[in-house]
């Protein structure tokens, strides 16, 4: 999705579908809110047990399944 979710691919407004996807933006926006402090708050703890993240956390969302790298 775009950055300008209430317009369509041509760039013209379409508030119909913006309001039907509405709840999936904020369900998706919750979700990636829920991921970037998990992410801080592993990487604190890694830094506070005096190591050092070498390579990219992987998650997998049990709920949706979807997977984040």
């Amino acid at each position: 999705m775009g950055t300008k979710p209430w317009q369509n691919k041509e760039g013209y407004a379409d508030p119909t579908a913006y309001e039907g996807l509405k709840p999936i933006i904020r369900e998706e926006d919750e979700q990636q809110k829920r991921l970037n402090t998990l992410i801080f708050v592993l990487k604190y703890i890694i830094r506070l047990a005096g190591f050092e993240l070498l390579n990219r956390v992987e998650l997998k969302d049990k709920k949706t399944g979807k997977e984040f790298k």
